[in-house]
């Protein structure tokens, strides 16, 4: 049966500029990084203990994905905290927090002008 979602794919411009982004700004590691055919890599980021990766890759005939609004969300215990942390390392808000009666929420955008929400778990 189905256990949970092995990884999202992030489309990507350039892949060096966006794992220094996932690794030094969102503190992402590096799970694997190789070669997968000619000029491409497949590069995999752990977050925390969690199972799902994160995966830089765009597949081509994708690139018209780049830079559009992830439909997911980002998982953090302090939505403000992580806000102030994540805005002392570069990272940009497009949205600052928000609070709802689901739960507190804001926008960021990564190094190929992607957009993620983080919310609180």
């Amino acid at each position: 049966m189905i256990t949970h979602l092995k990884f999202v794919g992030v489309p990507v411009q350039d892949q060096d500029r966006a794992l220094a982004f996932y690794t030094e700004k969102l503190g992402f590691a590096i799970a694997t990084d190789q070669p997968m055919g000619p000029g491409m890599r497949w590069i995999e980021l752990r977050i925390g203990q969690s199972p799902t990766r994160f995966v830089l890759f765009t597949p081509p005939g994708h690139e018209d994905r780049i830079g559009t609004f992830f439909n997911g969300s980002i998982a953090c215990d302090d939505v403000e905290a992580t806000v102030r942390q994540l805005e002392k390392r570069g990272v940009e808000f497009v949205e600052q927090p928000t609070r709802q009666p689901w739960g507190t929420f804001a926008k960021f955008r990564d190094s190929e002008g992607n957009t993620f929400v983080l919310s609180s778990s």
